[in-house]
Parts: structure tokens; sequence; C-alpha cells
């Protein structure tokens, strides 16, 4: 059995999940096995998690979980993993999803990879693909382990409707209290999060400061994307930090990423060179992003963002 978790937060679920839950049953079908999704707490649609795979989709409901603690969370998915018999387990490679394997492997004593792009191939042994080195190669490895953990990066596997839709069971476990205690939750809302977004644009320092930052939202928002930042833009607070992306914020894979006024040093590249078109404006001809972009634009952003802008609207309006 393939144990899926799937992501409810504030009783949505969340694309990643249909994406992991799809990813789930190609491993399943790898294994000759069925699929089961997890959902924990209550979620709008879960029975939809059929159609991506899930063979069962199984419910624990508990006040103890309304907030999420990765020490209660992994006690409930490896008690479920072990009732239903699941010998591989698969999460989103999402901040909750990183915060679970490696508590979830030791728990239960299995080989985990975390941040997974292809499906497992079960040819001479049980192997995974994963980007290593920053993005610069791609390694295979081996789990010889009974028990498996995999977390899925986003965006790698496209979700896909290969089954119906299947009745929730309830499923009782031992829940303990965390040593953790929420106070406060803040959260962002309205746009899609920066690792399921398909289309994003980004801005570095070469926008001169936050209130320069309209057009880049104007841009965004003409072509339906969440916007993204550099370290350097985050840490001197022009934007919020949840919008970093690189090596040390948010990872991403989007379709498409602009990359604004960004030079491209190492850190950032590490976070953004999976993404499948990378897109280039800058003045500076010898940024090192150039060599990584698909297409690049040299000159001035604050020239060529407003035009592109409005270079979209128009389209968007003649196609409407």
């Amino acid at each position: 059995m393939v144990l899926v978790f799937a992501e409810s937060p504030d009783g949505k679920i969340k694309k990643a999940s249909f994406e992991a839950v799809t990813y789930g049953k190609k491993i399943a079908s790898l294994l000759g096995c069925d699929c089961a999704a997890l959902i924990i707490g209550q979620a709008d649609g879960s029975d939809q998690l059929g159609l991506y795979g899930a063979d069962k989709v199984i419910q624990v409901s508990n006040t103890i979980l309304d907030n999420f603690d990765s020490q209660t969370y992994t006690a409930t998915i490896a008690q479920v993993a072990n009732n239903i018999g699941a010998q591989t387990i698969v999460v989103g490679h999402s901040s909750t999803g990183r915060s679970l394997v490696g508590r979830l492997a030791a728990k239960l004593e299995a080989a985990v990879i975390s941040g997974a792009k292809t499906v497992p191939t079960n040819d001479g042994g049980f192997k995974v693909a994963k980007n290593v080195f920053s993005g610069k190669a791609i390694a295979e490895f081996t789990l010889n382990t009974p028990m498996k953990v995999i977390s899925l990066m986003g965006n790698s596997i496209q979700p896909e409707e290969i089954g119906s839709t299947v009745a929730i069971e309830q499923m009782d476990v031992q829940v303990n209290p965390g040593r953790v205690t929420v106070r406060e939750r803040k959260t962002v809302s309205g746009t899609v999060p920066l690792p399921e977004a398909e289309l994003v644009v980004s801005a570095g320092r070469g926008m001169g400061g936050p209130e320069k930052w309209q057009i880049i939202d104007d841009l965004a928002n003409s072509l339906g994307a969440t916007t993204a930042c550099s370290r350097p833009v985050a840490d001197t607070g022009w934007r919020p930090h949840h919008e970093h992306v690189g090596q040390t914020g948010v990872a991403i894979r989007p379709n498409l990423y602009i990359a604004i006024g960004i030079s491209g040093a190492i850190q950032h590249l590490a976070g953004v060179s999976s993404s499948k078109t990378i897109v280039v404006i800058n003045k500076d001809a010898e940024a090192p992003f150039f060599k990584n972009a698909d297409y690049g634009i040299v000159a001035d952003l604050f020239d060529v963002v407003p035009k592109l802008t409005e270079a979209i609207k128009e389209y968007n309006s003649i196609n409407a």
C-alpha cells in the first residue's frame, strides 16, 4: 500500500495534494498495490482525491490536530501507515512536508528522499531521482529499506484524472497533545502559493526601491501570476519574506519564471533553475542570469515591463 498525505490547510485541498496523489498512484501501479490518501481534519471535496488515483480516502479528525504540529502529525501519519500496511509514504515538498519527512523516516526506520521530481523505477531496486548540487545535476538514489518516505517537488507531476470519486473512511488513531502551543496564525491569502504557482514574476534590487514595485504587480496581475523576489529584496524589507525564492528561500518549479532586475547569483539560481521556461530582463548584458535564461531582454526594466504588461493586456482583451 502507498499512503499519500494530502494537505488541506483551511479545509481546502491543495493543488500539490492532487499532484502527490497522482504520483502515489503511479508508484502503487509500479509496485502492484493500492494507493490511499490521508486527510487530517475537515476538507471540502475529499472524495475528489479518488479522481486523481486514490483507491481510498482516509480521514482522521481530532481537535488536537486543528493546528499543524510536526510531532503530532508524524505520529498520526505513522499510525495510519501501520494500520493499513503502507510501505511507501508520499508527502508534498512544502514547508509542511519538509518538516515531516525526516521525522517519519526516523519513526518508521525508513529510507527517505526529499524533493523527488520523477516517478521511481523498480528495475534492479527501488530508485528515485532528484536534483543535487543546487540543481546542476540529477542523482538517482536506491531505497533498500522495507519502508520508504518521499516528498515530491511541486509542479513535477501533472495531476491526472485517472480514477473516480471514492467514499471517505473515518479512522480513529491515538493522538497525544504535542509540546507546541499555537497562539496565533498568520497566513497569506488571495494568491497561489509559490510552490504551487505555474507562473511567477520575480524582481530584485534592480527595482531601486519598494515604491516602484507596482509595475511588477501589474505584470503579475495581467498574467495571473504569483509575485516573488530575491533575498536582498526580502532582507531589506522591500517585500515580505514569504516571496523570497532561492536556496535559502522557497524552491519553485513554475512553467514560466520571469526574473526582472535580478543578477542571478548562484544562491538564487538554486531555487529557480528547475523552472520550465526562464525569461530574464536586465540592463546588464553580463548578468549571470542570462546564461540560464531561455529568453533574455537586455534593456531598462522600467521601459520594458510596462510595455510588456500593456501587450499582455491587449492580448487578453482580444482573446477574452
